[in-house]
């Protein structure tokens, strides 16, 4: 099943499943499917039903009432304050409390840990972990900025991150559904624009960045390059025609706000750098974007932005997707908060436990 495009999929079913089913019965059919085939139904429906209730689905059935439960905040993450989300104010989530206050351990029902705030298993809660309560592994950074790894296994019960194969899966963006008559594009005077604040001669990015600008213009923005236009990205990348999607590491499933909010908001073809084609083709329409791996060398590549620019019938081509779909940049991090406690709720006394977190983030 996962060889198939979250677009092709969406033809075959025509998403008749997301019309016809409210949360209860999609639950129980995710149950009967595999893990893999659950993603792509999760993908298909994101398109109706999450941008109208802003529920997330999840792994486990439940046939519980709705009950209170308690999710523990272990680590704000890189140690920012912030004020605690309303859940149901803000996703109509209800029955859920957030807290940071580390003296309800023990009536916590869950706890959730943000990976780049654990320096060491000495401020860990071990002692009277309560059987039931579930630790869960929060991380949206990529392996390669992820260290502590091998010595987390058997530590948590579920995981929660952008990999489709996460027990709590919250990618960066996703497409909704939007049927639109007419595509209205922002003005474009400007070419190609990269938005970098992380400048590392080692990098692939950068390397292949070098190379590129022989043969094209590119604008930088940045910490290394020109402010930014009101000190806002899409203002300033809506006046080009393509942007350098290109992210620090390359890994599955790896897609970053760098696709979602610089370029995708901004209404300028995404030229990225991540994963595969295949990889990027899951979650969006083969022709929104232009894949460095699409051609042979940098040289060929600029050449082919340069055919775009002056056939712009051929450039609004990778918009065509707009007719159907709009843009959802998760939110940092209220979303993830309340999605780890609906799926609390919805687990009941489901109980797990991560073997081989290392094995598995790295694949």
């Amino acid at each position: 099943m996962r060889g198939e495009s979250l677009f092709s999929m969406e033809r075959l079913v025509g998403c008749r499943l997301c019309r016809r089913s409210r949360w209860r019965t999609l639950r129980s059919r995710w149950l009967a499917a595999s893990l893999t085939c659950t993603v792509l139904v999760i993908y298909i429906c994101f398109l109706d039903l999450l941008h109208s209730s802003m529920h997330f689905p999840v792994l486990w059935e439940t046939s519980s009432p709705p009950r209170q439960v308690t999710v523990l905040i272990w680590y704000e993450p890189f140690g920012k304050r912030r004020r605690i989300a309303d859940c149901h104010s803000l996703f109509n989530i209800t029955g859920c409390q957030l807290t940071t206050n580390r003296s309800l351990y023990q009536e916590a029902d869950a706890i959730l840990f943000h990976h780049r705030d654990i320096i060491d298993f000495f401020d860990f809660p071990l002692i009277g972990r309560p059987t039931s309560q579930k630790w869960i592994w929060m991380n949206f950074e990529s392996p390669a900025h992820s260290p502590w790894l091998n010595s987390l296994g058997g530590v948590f019960n579920w995981t929660m991150s952008y990999r489709v194969d996460s027990d709590i899966f919250m990618p960066y963006g996703y497409l909704f559904s939007r049927m639109l008559p007419k595509i209205i594009l922002p003005h474009k005077r400007k070419l190609v624009a990269w938005v970098i604040s992380n400048w590392n001669e080692d990098h692939e990015r950068v390397q292949y960045y070098n190379q590129l600008r022989e043969y094209v213009d590119i604008d930088i923005y940045g910490r290394y390059g020109m402010d930014l236009k009101e000190d806002n990205i899409v203002k300033t990348v809506s006046e080009y025609k393509f942007y350098l999607a290109f992210e620090n590491s390359l890994h599955t499933d790896y897609v970053t706000e760098k696709l979602w909010r610089n370029a995708f908001k901004s209404s300028a073809v995404p030229i990225v750098m991540g994963p595969s084609r295949y990889n990027y083709e899951l979650f969006i329409p083969r022709n929104s974007f232009i894949h460095v791996d699409d051609f042979s060398s940098p040289r060929k590549l600029a050449a082919y932005l340069k055919f775009l620019d002056k056939h712009t019938h051929l450039y609004r081509r990778h918009f065509l997707w707009k007719k159907r779909y709009d843009v959802h940049v998760t939110s940092f991090w209220d979303e993830h908060y309340c999605m780890a406690c609906e799926t609390v709720k919805a687990a009941g006394n489901q109980h797990r436990t991560v073997s081989d977190l290392a094995t598995w983030f790295e694949s």
